[in-house]
Formats: structure tokens, sequence, C-alpha cells
């Protein structure tokens, strides 16, 4: 049995397979994108499954480093949900309830060690994702097609990706994850 593992740079944030018939996912792989997720400035790194933002179920691996931010948003129209299965590393996913001033946070954590290994979360559900450990991969599913102008609407209580509020906002959330989870006693980084 023969498998691709070609990783062709789609940008500078994601490779994609191109595959024909299937693709294999090993250790390798994961490994790859890990080690491209170091690389790249963002701190996260996609490999796209599917074939083209026109398909009408996107698959993708997401590969995590601690301190990467993923602004939280949702998925609300067109609404969609969104699936996550840990595959290395440790992951801690953050779903918000807006309640007026009040922000409400909730904590699913995804860990190979602990056992705890899918997420599912709805549409319209503010959420966003930490890496909780060096090297974390997730297999993620969620409909398409993809379009920019309306894929997800941003947190407005977040401050931009890339801005000088966006560390300090991870670090604290990160801080909050842990502590409630009793992870490390909440030691932030």
């Amino acid at each position: 049995m023969t498998t691709q593992t070609t990783l062709t740079r789609l940008s500078p944030l994601a490779t994609i397979s191109g595959h024909v018939r299937f693709q294999a996912i090993g250790r390798r792989m994961l490994e790859q994108k890990a080690v491209d997720a170091t690389r790249n400035p963002r701190l996260r790194e996609m490999h796209i499954l599917h074939e083209g933002d026109h398909d009408p179920l996107h698959r993708m691996l997401n590969a995590l480093q601690p301190g990467t931010y993923a602004r939280p948003h949702r998925h609300l129209d067109p609404p969609k949900s969104e699936g996550f299965v840990i595959l290395r590393g440790a992951a801690g996913i953050v779903l918000f309830e807006e309640r007026g001033a009040e922000i409400l946070e909730e904590y699913i954590l995804l860990s190979q060690a602990r056992g705890e290994l899918i997420a599912d979360v709805r549409p319209g559900v503010w959420h966003t994702i930490l890496a909780l450990e060096p090297d974390t991969v997730l297999y993620e599913v969620k409909p398409g097609p993809y379009s920019p102008v309306t894929d997800k609407d941003f947190a407005p209580w977040t401050p931009d990706a890339g801005s000088d509020g966006a560390a300090d906002y991870i670090r604290g959330l990160e801080r909050r994850f842990r502590i409630a989870c009793g992870l490390n006693g909440g030691a932030g980084r």
C-alpha cells in the first residue's frame, strides 16, 4: 500500500494534500505539522484534506503551539457546527456566553492522556481553542463552503489578532482554563 505524504504549500498558513483517492495520516505527518506550527509566526498551521473552499465538508489538521491566539468567534450565518478530535497533545476549548456586559466561560479539555478525545461545538456558540501542550494537533471538521466574508463572527469583547492586547488576553484565558480544570495549579506562561 502506498500513501501520499507530500505537503503542498497552499499559503503561509497552510498546506494541502491534493490527494485524488485517499490520504493516510500517520505520526510523521503530525510531527511535520507540529514543526510547521513552531515556525509559523502565529504558532499554528493547518493541513487541508478537503479539495478546496467549495467542498461541502471541510476536514483538516490543526497544529497548535502554546501561545497561539485563535480569536474567539462563532459560526452563525450561515450556521455551522465544528468538531474537534485530539490526535496529539492537549487542547482547551473555551465556550462563551454573552449576557450583557457579563461574559461566562465554559471549558472543555481534550487530552489523549486523560482520554477526553472529541468535542462538538454547535452553530452560533462563541468559542476559541488553546494549545495546552507543545505540538498539539487536532483533526477538525466543519461544513463548507468557505467564504472569508461569512465564515465567522469575531467576539467584539476580544482583542484583534496581532494587537497589543492579544498576548495578554490569551495568557489570562489560559490561566483561567488551567485553574478551572485543575491543571498545573493554574500556572500560566
